[in-house]
């Protein structure tokens, strides 16, 4: 990975605001997935040689955090919890629908670019369930109908 002298500008910034590589960890892995969409082995290569950690400690943060992405993912990165309450609350039949009538299968990108598909961890909206975020935007209440029409918002 090459970055961009912007993005070193950031990245640099970022490192100067804590005091040890670790603290500044997170913030550049956001950065550089901000900058490309997702993470890949090349820019967690470039993270670790940058702060001077093994790359193995870089991997193991990346892979704990759902928040980083190891492929590219589509213009519209679902994310669909997967905890207690959504499950109680349906998320299991969302997952289906978007399956069987919308082609969008979980771990994937569909064929057009549009749409990747994910299960996560809790993302703190129990009392709302079932919910999913797509990029940064929270989706709540969801239901067949709801998933429906706000796909069918997403040009």
């Amino acid at each position: 990975m090459t970055p961009s002298k912007e993005l070193l500008t950031k990245i640099d910034a970022a490192i100067a605001e804590y005091p040890h590589p670790e603290s500044a960890l997170l913030a550049i892995l956001h950065l550089i997935q901000q900058d490309q969409g997702y993470l890949s082995e090349d820019a967690q290569a470039w993270a670790a040689d940058k702060l001077k950690l093994p790359q193995a400690f870089v991997g193991g943060v990346v892979t704990f955090y759902t928040m980083f992405r190891l492929q590219p993912p589509g213009r519209y990165h679902l994310q669909v919890c997967k905890t207690l309450s959504c499950r109680l609350r349906g998320c299991e039949e969302i997952l289906q629908h978007l399956d069987q009538k919308h082609g969008i299968k979980e771990g994937q990108v569909t064929a057009d670019g549009r749409f990747s598909l994910v299960r996560v961890e809790c993302l703190g909206s129990c009392g709302t369930a079932p919910m999913m975020q797509v990029n940064d935007d929270y989706h709540e209440n969801l239901t067949r109908e709801r998933v429906d029409a706000l796909l069918a918002g997403m040009k």
